[in-house]
């Protein structure tokens, strides 16, 4: 019997098929020309988005994983095709998105003469990636697809990178493929200590004044469920990462809101202030402890983690619990005692009131003339969907829109967290409303960060993507602009803006588009931009010295927070 062989291009094809991919979003070029060859005869079974730039591939490739909870496929050729991943990449990385992201190389005979269009990707993305391999021989493709595949979504998520050379796209073998299901010596799920679960039941049983702070780690686990009995058994407060928001519904009782420089009030100032403090699926990270030398001194710390690099990286913790915190969680609630914490919770409220005056009021109900950010945010709660996934940038506008915005369902927040990625949401919202085509998606945007990927309204024009984009407009670079006032004796230096036509972009892009300056207008264009079927972007202009408070000074104490 005749072997049917098969060219590496076309193996990549069929791989990604056997994966269940739904979409490759992806900008052809010289090196990956052979898969895009094949992915031709393929385009029937599979979906390639063209998109105008590789950061914009790769950042859409994250809001697709983000909101699905599936693996995210981009392609890009060599050289600087390659190189524009990078940054989308590390934010991948440090924000835990799964990727797999498939590149182009110049043929292995050429691979350190410096030929056109090479770049050592490899060597180049070692920090950036879970794992990358680069591919000289077509056999060898399917083996390294595999693992990418598994080791980009087990354990901790990562993105991966595989490179491939041109003439392993060339040649031809045989096919046979089978799903990952185990490597050696990789061992993503941490076995669970019974041990530290009871100890850590004993502890939290006896807490007068305990506080949770929930991460990503509980949204990539799809752990909410048992995260809400864990929290709804224990009665204790809760208090989000900005990865975390969404995890626990907005409105929960226990909710007491999102931790961190522009944080709640309340969370901020009690963690100093808390006797146990169980942290769930988040790192710990600078932007939620501030100083980490007068962080939590006087607490006992519970850390639920399924990464071992993360316990007492930042913060000494007295009971580490490793492993999928789904699984945790639900063994720590068979321990738990039933609680409610009265005078504690009191503690909240009466801070959560002290913010409402001084800041929440000011926000959502300005007496001032120019349009603040906050109200935006409290009109599209009025007006957007209850599936809604908010998608921001990353800037005053993030922060705002992360503090007021109404989480009520899952998976509902995408955001670039940890590298803090401008240009972020735009291809983040694509990828987003492609992966989950009966959810709204709302797309929110400073005048700084639109302009770095603005390009990808190619993408909606040529797809039909109905995202819609709410567009923040102080012309200014506003987060920085707020430091240089408050830090920098209001010396703007380099952060003005002289901003194009939004709306006539818009119009260029065959997008609907409208502008709002008055606040009399402001309600009726967000019902109308919310409720438009297709894709509308909605141009606010906001007053140009409009800050985000609270504010944790730089290097300040999480109960140092500013008010004003």
């Amino acid at each position: 019997m005749e072997i049917k062989l098969f060219s590496g291009s076309e193996i990549v094809i069929k791989a990604l098929l056997y994966e269940k991919v739904e979409y490759i979003f992806g900008y052809p070029g010289g090196a990956i020309m052979p898969i895009y060859d094949s992915l031709h005869d393929y385009l029937n079974s599979i979906s390639h988005i063209l998109m105008r730039h590789e950061q914009g591939s790769i950042h859409a490739a994250q809001g697709y994983a983000r909101a699905t909870g599936k693996i995210g496929v981009c392609f890009t050729t060599s050289g600087p095709g390659a190189t524009n991943l990078i940054t989308g990449l590390a934010d991948a990385l440090i924000d835990s998105t799964p990727l797999v992201c498939i590149t182009g190389q110049v043929s292995s005979h050429l691979l350190g003469t410096d030929a056109f269009q090479e770049t050592n990707i490899i060597d180049i993305s070692i920090p950036v990636t879970k794992w990358n391999i680069q591919v000289l021989k077509a056999r060898d493709i399917c083996e390294s697809i595999q693992k990418g595949f598994f080791i980009a979504k087990q354990g901790r998520p990562g993105p991966v990178l595989i490179d491939i050379t041109k003439d392993a796209q060339f040649q031809k073998t045989v096919f046979h493929y089978t799903r990952c299901k185990y490597i050696k010596n990789f061992y993503p799920y941490p076995c669970i200590e019974d041990e530290k679960i009871m100890k850590a039941a004993d502890l939290i049983n006896s807490a007068e004044r305990p506080l949770i702070l929930v991460g990503q780690g509980v949204i990539l686990a799809e752990a909410e469920e048992e995260f809400k009995k864990f929290v709804e058994k224990t009665g204790i407060p809760v208090a989000s990462t900005l990865l975390g928001l969404g995890a626990l519904d907005s409105n929960h009782s226990l909710y007491v809101g999102m931790l961190g420089m522009h944080g709640n009030y309340a969370p901020n100032i009690l963690t100093n202030q808390c006797d146990i403090l169980i942290a769930v699926g988040m790192r710990f990270d600078d932007r939620v402890t501030g100083d980490v030398k007068k962080y939590a001194k006087q607490a006992k710390i519970i850390h639920l983690e399924i990464d071992s690099s993360e316990i007492n990286k930042n913060i000494l913790c007295h009971i580490p619990i490793l492993g999928d915190c789904k699984t945790s969680l639900k063994k720590l609630i068979l321990y738990v005692n039933e609680s409610i914490h009265p005078e504690w919770k009191d503690k909240f409220f009466h801070l959560k009131k002290k913010e409402k005056t001084i800041v929440i009021q000011g926000d959502l109900y300005p007496k001032k003339k120019g349009i603040t950010m906050g109200e935006v945010i409290k009109w599209i709660n009025q007006y957007k969907k209850k599936n809604a996934i908010l998608v921001t940038d990353v800037g005053q506008h993030q922060m705002i829109a992360s503090r007021y915005f109404n989480f009520t369902c899952k998976k509902s927040q995408i955001t670039s967290g940890g590298l803090g990625t401008m240009g972020f949401a735009l291809p983040a919202s694509i990828g987003a409303q492609l992966g989950v085509k009966n959810r709204q998606i709302l797309c929110i945007v400073g005048d700084g960060g639109i302009q770095m990927t603005i390009q990808e309204m190619g993408t909606i024009l040529q797809y039909k993507i109905p995202v819609k984009i709410v567009l923040l407009n102080n012309n200014f670079l506003g987060m920085v602009r707020q430091w240089q006032q408050l830090f920098f004796d209001k010396r703007y230096s380099c952060t003005e803006l002289v901003n194009p036509d939004f709306i006539k972009l818009a119009h260029a892009y065959n997008i609907k588009a409208k502008k709002v300056n008055k606040r009399e207008e402001l309600e009726k264009s967000v019902k109308k931009a919310l409720s438009y079927k297709k894709a509308f972007l909605l141009e606010v202009v906001i007053e140009k010295e409009d800050n985000v408070f609270p504010m944790i000074p730089a290097g300040a104490a999480v109960d140092e927070i500013r008010l004003t």
